[in-house]
């Protein structure tokens, strides 16, 4: 198989465009991909102040890069949720990645900063880990994002489709009209973006790996069981079946039923009496999660 472009030996295959690409035309193509999402969704521009979240992983590691290559200045915030060895190599992984190119990171460690990491919390909380964690994530990354224009998260084509086929499955309205590209700016709430929604799994590792970046490629250990991983999987049966179905299913939700849901409607908003934070409820999820996790074994129980 010869690439698309030069008919030189090709190295990947991107079988929903039809299309094989030697390793520089790949990763021109992986660039014009996310090039291409940034316009089309008007995400942000040169002027703006952008904050990308970092896992050490391959989606936000090879984002990173790419737009760093396009030409944005990109600082990167790490979050050390206390996962054991995992987050230590993860952060060993970040900090090598911005060190080597002189790009800013910064690192909000659970444990240290707020009392508790996710699998203390995790065991008190009668949740899953994961969903501890997501919302964690969430609130610490607006947290770190105040003073940004932007807050760019690194969700692939893999992770939208999967995230979407489960709000359809069980018609959660209001996930499905958060479901964007771009998550307009509310009172204390950077605009959230996604510019790799273009490119899937498989093309962020193959696109790492060509550009000889370092990446964390052991799964969390605290994953067992995630239900959006377990519809990556029912997806990839799917993909290989017909090829392009999880592309066709995304943007063909976003150019033609995402109107149907509210997309773009700014929730209403109060402030966490706990931390000041936005939130809809009289104190935010974080707040209540945290409290619980650092709490007295007698009071958490009672």
């Amino acid at each position: 198989m010869n690439c698309r472009v030069c008919k030189q030996r090709a190295a990947v295959e991107v079988r929903r465009h039809h299309a094989a690409f030697c390793p520089d035309h790949f990763i021109e193509h992986v660039q014009r991909q996310v090039a291409r999402t940034i316009h089309d969704y008007r995400m942000f521009g040169s002027e703006d102040r952008l904050l990308l979240g970092v896992s050490g992983g391959k989606d936000s590691l090879a984002l990173w890069d790419i737009l760093t290559e396009l030409g944005y200045e990109v600082d990167g915030a790490y979050l050390h949720l206390g996962i054991g060895g995992y987050s230590a190599d993860s952060l060993a992984l970040a900090e090598g990645f911005a060190a080597n190119r002189n790009l800013r990171l910064s690192i909000i460690d659970l444990p240290v900063d707020y009392g508790f990491s996710i699998p203390e919390a995790a065991a008190t909380q009668g949740r899953s880990a994961c969903s501890v964690c997501g919302l964690s994530k969430r609130y610490l990354l607006n947290e770190a994002a105040t003073g940004y224009d932007v807050l760019v998260m690194g969700h692939n084509l893999d992770d939208e489709a999967a995230t979407l086929l489960g709000n359809v499955l069980k018609w959660n309205t209001e996930y499905l009209g958060r479901q964007a590209p771009v998550l307009p700016a509310v009172e204390g709430l950077a605009r959230k973006v996604k510019p790799l929604i273009r490119v899937a799994e498989r093309e962020t590792a193959a696109y790492a790996v060509l550009r000889g970046i370092e990446y964390e490629v052991e799964e969390c250990p605290l994953v067992a069981g995630n239900k959006v991983n377990r519809l990556k999987e029912r997806l990839n049966v799917l993909e290989e079946q017909s090829s392009g179905i999880k592309q066709q299913f995304l943007f063909g939700f976003l150019d033609r039923g995402a109107q149907h849901f509210g997309v773009g409607e700014k929730p209403e908003l109060g402030s966490c009496r706990s931390c000041g934070r936005p939130t809809t409820g009289d104190v935010c999820a974080f707040c209540r999660v945290r409290a619980r996790a650092t709490a007295p074994p007698e009071e958490r129980d009672s």
